[in-house]
């Protein structure tokens, strides 16, 4: 049922000319996420500033119109779209782009949330800082907050709740309140750290509108390699062998499948196929050192330091490492960030984002193999991830119909069978980092103990009593 036209003229005095979108044309790119899932929104609101978001999420909230935050929409658990009503808003944050400051004594970002990951890092790269969070997307920063995002080099840097130094949100109550958590300080110990019980909620407890984010020095050194790891059980003893030799230079260490590698390669021949012979081996991990300092001069080079461990390894009677290839680190980690693609081109990929204590990624890994060619021979296992933090994309794809078409109730299945051995079995999490959303909310509803989920609509009810949208927790 479409909005009545007083709701869509009053939120257009609020937000302005190209504030308010209502066209079919307009509102379609907002309406479909990064993998799947599309809906039909009523509207897509687009406010410049946190005061013009209160006003909507007030307006909203007093006439009972359902509103979707959405940051960057590049999210794969459908918590940034609408559902097919129709009747859902989207209020969008890609045009809070008002804030950008840089302080360099305090080593931190003040930005709007509506800035991309890319643009924040190029604006930063002159002045020798980054933002550490490293993805294969391109998210936005109240997006990073509201999900908080981890990436490949979590191993080095931490999540986004680490690199959080303060939170600009607007609740959803009759008011549309805005507070702020935190003011750049690094330590405040007042009272309770009250950014961190908004970060990682998806928009639940309060719309992120603007970050204050810890910066880190950009690398001025990398040395990448791609292993070979003996077995599975070598995984583990690989990483602890790394952690030991290389100290803090360790920045990544992820696995890698080879059938996600293989479907890389295919979908993107551009990518150069690095193992000797093009035989791909059942499972590599990619490892990374780094430091953030010019080479000096009686410094030996990063190379040398990475082969000089490795060789260390390999020289052990029994050792984990079977194979090992030192190489350009733009070209591996191109391949890295291919395999998600890769996976997609496959098949249709039911993504699970699954994580561990480190010692059991690859226990469950060898489980859920053995478990799913005798339950569903057809699936193929397509994963990666970011094993030295004990995160694993454990990606399924399934074929698709000679139409096109998907057997949805398998997929529903595959996920409900994975995770509940996932969680139940091996104590893990079903969403390591990309959030809740409406792909895992029955999830949450059956696995997630009901004192917890008491507490957090507590908490949902103390801050934004209104919110709705996706993500119910």
């Amino acid at each position: 049922m479409a909005l009545a036209s007083h709701h869509i003229e009053a939120l257009g005095a609020i937000l302005g000319p190209q504030g308010l979108l209502t066209a079919a044309d307009e509102m379609a790119p907002y309406e479909g996420g990064a993998r799947y899932d599309r809906g039909r929104a009523a509207f897509v609101a687009r406010p410049r500033t946190t005061a013009a978001v209160s006003e909507v999420v007030a307006y909203c909230t007093g006439n009972a119109i359902a509103l979707v935050p959405q940051s960057g929409n590049t999210g794969l658990v459908g918590g940034s779209t609408p559902d097919e009503s129709g009747e859902q808003g989207i209020l969008s944050l890609d045009r809070l782009r008002a804030t950008f400051d840089l302080d360099m004594d305090n080593r931190s970002l003040r930005v709007d949330a509506g800035f991309r990951l890319s643009e924040i890092n190029a604006r930063l790269e002159p002045h020798g800082l980054f933002f550490p969070v490293d993805l294969g997307a391109d998210p936005m920063a109240g997006g990073m907050a509201a999900t908080n995002t981890g990436g490949a080099r979590f191993l080095r840097f931490g999540d986004v709740r680490r690199n959080t130094l303060g939170l600009k949100l607007v609740l959803a109550d009759e008011a549309g309140t805005v507070i702020e958590c935190g003011s750049g300080l690094r330590k405040d110990n007042t009272g309770p750290d009250w950014k961190q019980l908004f970060i990682g909620t998806g928009g639940a407890f309060g719309i992120v509108t603007e970050c204050t984010f810890n910066l880190e020095r950009l690398p001025r050194q990398i040395a990448t390699a791609f292993l070979v790891p003996r077995d599975g059980a070598a995984v583990a003893v690989l990483l602890v062998e790394m952690e030991e030799r290389a100290g803090a230079y360790l920045s990544a260490f992820e696995g890698m499948s080879g059938v996600a590698i293989r479907h890389a390669l295919a979908h993107a021949p551009s990518l150069r196929n690095p193992f000797p012979g093009g035989d791909v081996p059942g499972y590599v991990i990619l490892v990374e050192l780094s430091r953030s300092w010019p080479r000096r001069k009686s410094e030996q080079p990063l190379d040398a330091v990475l082969e000089e461990l490795l060789g260390d390894i390999w020289e052990q009677p029994g050792g984990p490492l079977r194979d090992a290839f030192v190489g350009a680190a733009p070209e591996m980690w191109a391949l890295r960030h291919a395999l998600s693609e890769g996976a997609k081109s496959a098949g249709y990929v039911v993504g699970l984002d699954l994580s561990f204590r480190r010692g059991q990624v690859m226990r469950f890994r060898d489980e859920m193999a053995a478990v799913l060619a005798a339950e569903f021979p057809e699936v193929e296992i397509c994963d990666f991830g970011h094993v030295g933090d004990g995160g694993v994309h454990f990606n399924l794809v399934m074929p698709r119909d000679p139409d096109g078409g998907v057997d949805l109730d398998l997929a529903a299945r595959l996920r409900s069978r994975v995770t509940d051995v996932a969680v139940e079995r091996y104590g893990g999490s079903f969403s390591a980092e990309h959030g809740l959303g409406r792909r895992n909310q029955h999830i949450y509803d059956r696995l997630t103990p009901a004192k917890f989920r008491h507490m957090a609509t507590s908490f949902k009810l103390a801050t934004s009593p209104a919110a709705t949208g996706a993500v119910r927790l």
